[in-house]
């Protein structure tokens, strides 16, 4: 199959051209230039906040002028990944799609369908004259990856609509009514630097090949953390190498994706350099039975480096190590009253060490229970004061508290059981949505998320299954046909 082969047609060939447009959170300018002239090209009404939220107006078809308005949304800022044999400039390249089987994904990067699919449909449905709706806003918002600055941002009055459609899930055949809160903790620690021996050797320790994915929707795969995968060994190689220098160290990239790779630079005395090599081996063994079902492709690698001349200093090296071993990650509690849903969980994101001889930490922390999600924060901040870290805390965004009586939810629960012949699940989902934020504005709102099948988002796996685009979209045309008229 080629790809313009592919159905439906409108919505993968927006979805082609927006991949050739770079949208990487908090620099999204070009998609919004993008945006702007589709709505002048076509005439459509439409209108940009002061943060580059976009929201494009769409006429009633003759006969549905009465029905309720309703808004489609969707993110235009996608999670840049890429693996790091891939040469890729995401300010600049566009995504390269491939067919795979029933799958389209993309060479060594994120493929962007979280939410550039979102964005596409949207797109289809504004330019598909063949429709039959009601009146329909969509709202394209930007850095939903990185903040959800663009909800947040959204203020009241700038869409009008009674019903919300969120267009990023990433499951076809569920629809969701609510979501998770989260909240960022970081934390910092200052080294001094120390003078290498001369007499030393150094090594790479490296850990590679892990699937990483979403730090909600993924968390609950019991899937390896490449942070706490070199930590683990580097508390037992200091432990046993009392000498043993941190040059350098470096895990995962994004708040809101597992770590999929984490190096350390060591040093330490030339007498130990092979039974430091033979102590890795063992450890990889072991952890590669632990992880052999969910993470196979784990590998664990040491290779000489050129001795540094500068080092952490081994008490911050020592308390770093510490706080990142003992710092949680993972499933903390499933939620009481939704069977399989997590209901709390934490992200040992990223390990960075930046300017000034600053070691920065960050994690995320998510929760349908606010006030367990400000516990799980107040947990992570305790073991970072512990190592004597400075500690900050992000704004936060709240969930969204589900509505089993939504009437949307009603209509699109019937729609899908007439096209298809079964129930839709309906479903919370552990990842952070923006319509949490849109509730605190627009409390009148009734919403409903839905989407496509993605797989691996987050990641370079990301994947988006085929056929169920085709069901989405007729799920999406047919709820449109039945939103119900204004009271």
């Amino acid at each position: 199959m080629e790809k313009n082969e592919l159905k439906p047609a409108g919505v993968f060939r927006y979805f082609e051209e927006i991949c050739q447009v770079p949208r990487p959170s908090k620099k999204e300018e070009k998609i919004v230039a993008y945006l702007k002239q589709f709505a002048e090209s076509h005439g459509f009404d439409y209108k940009v906040d002061e943060v580059g939220n976009v929201l494009i107006k769409k006429g009633a078809t003759p006969g549905y002028e009465n029905r309720k308005t309703v808004v489609l949304q969707s993110h235009v800022d996608m999670v840049c990944e890429k693996n790091n044999d891939v040469t890729h400039d995401f300010m600049n390249d566009p995504i390269r799609t491939v067919i795979d089987g029933d799958w389209l994904r993309a060479e060594g990067t994120t493929l962007g369908a979280d939410n550039g699919i979102g964005v596409a449909t949207e797109l289809a449905v504004l330019t598909d004259d063949t429709l039959e709706h009601g009146p329909i806003e969509c709202l394209f918002t930007i850095d939903e990856e990185t903040g959800l600055t663009g909800a947040f941002a959204l203020k009241e009055g700038f869409m009008n609509g009674d019903i919300l459609l969120n267009l990023d899930s990433e499951d076809e055949g569920e629809l969701f009514i609510g979501c998770a809160g989260g909240v960022d903790s970081v934390g910092e620690l200052h080294y001094e630097e120390v003078a290498v021996p001369a007499d030393y050797f150094a090594c790479k320790i490296a850990v590679k090949g892990l699937k990483g994915g979403h730090s909600g929707g993924d968390i609950h795969l019991g899937r390896a953390n490449a942070n706490k995968i070199l930590t683990r060994f580097l508390s037992q190689a200091m432990a046993r190498y009392p000498q043993l220098l941190i040059s350098e160290i470096d895990g995962g990239n994004l708040r809101n994706a597992i770590a999929r790779e984490a190096h350390a630079v060591v040093a330490l005395p030339e007498a130990h350099k092979h039974d430091l090599r033979a102590d890795l081996n063992v450890f990889a063994a072991q952890v590669q039975a632990e992880y052999a079902v969910v993470d196979p492709d784990m590998t664990l690698i040491m290779e000489s480096e050129p001795l540094p001349a500068k080092a952490i200093d081994p008490d911050t090296a020592r308390r770093l190590v510490q706080l990142l071993y003992a710092t949680p990650h993972g499933v903390y509690a499933m939620s009481q009253d939704i069977p399989g849903l997590v209901e709390t969980s934490t992200n040992l994101a990223s390990v960075k060490m930046k300017p000034g001889q600053i070691i920065k930490i960050e994690t995320s922390q998510r929760s349908s229970t606010a006030s367990a999600k400000e516990d799980m924060a107040a947990m992570v901040r305790t073991v970072f004061e512990m190592a004597g870290a400075k500690v900050s805390h992000g704004d936060g965004y709240p969930g969204w508290k589900p509505n089993p009586h939504s009437e949307i939810l009603e209509v699109a629960a019937e729609s899908y059981k007439r096209l298809f012949g079964v129930e839709a699940k309906v479903k919370a989902i552990h990842a952070g949505l923006e319509c949490g934020l849109f509730l605190d504005k627009y409390p009148h709102l009734d919403m409903i998320s839905f989407g496509p099948t993605l797989q691996g988002v987050h990641s370079p796996d990301e994947r988006m299954l085929i056929p169920t685009v085709q069901k989405f979209w007729d799920h999406l045309v047919d709820i449109l046909k039945q939103i119900p008229a204004k009271a």
